[in-house]
């Protein structure tokens, strides 16, 4: 399985605005699904839709309670199946984290590299090296390669841009 990133759109299958019941049936193809605050856009409790594969999980940001706002891949696990995460050709999970922040910004893209986390700006991807399990680690002591990704809408990111 192959999973494109496609900052600002979404991810493969999954496009950004997608309505709830759709994205719910979509991501049910994928595996079993969880539904949490059906319909919510509280702001700390809105809707989120999370696809359980065997292999991998994904979290369907919803905020609005009826629309795919953002989509969080988490990093797959070994198993049966092949399943690479990319973005423009690059495997975002098996490319070690300081190597892939490199090639954003040999792009000339705008990186924000912060202890734990990473921010790509003008893409709207968001990394975190967070690991809730034993991984191999870089010199610099977090985990070797990112854990997760999301992608969401162009300016996801902006709060975390330095203030002129």
């Amino acid at each position: 399985m192959e999973i494109e990133l496609d900052p600002p759109n979404g991810i493969t299958g999954f496009p950004l605005g997608m309505p709830a019941e759709e994205l719910k049936a979509e991501a049910g193809r994928l595996g079993r699904i969880k539904v949490s605050d059906e319909g919510s856009s509280a702001r700390f409790r809105y809707m989120k839709v999370l696809a359980l594969h065997e292999q991998f999980e994904i979290v369907f940001h919803l905020e609005d309670g009826r629309t795919l706002a953002s989509a969080e891949v988490w990093i797959p696990r070994p198993g049966p199946e092949e399943i690479t995460v990319r973005f423009r050709g690059t495997d975002v999970f098996r490319t070690p984290a300081r190597q892939l922040l490199g090639q954003f910004e040999a792009m000339g893209l705008t990186v924000r590299d912060e202890t734990h986390y990473a921010y790509v700006h003008g893409l709207s991807l968001g990394f975190t090296r967070v690991a809730g399990h034993e991984v191999p680690l870089d010199t610099d002591g977090e985990p070797l390669y990112f854990q997760a990704v999301l992608t969401g809408p162009a300016d996801y990111y902006d709060q975390s841009l330095p203030k002129p």
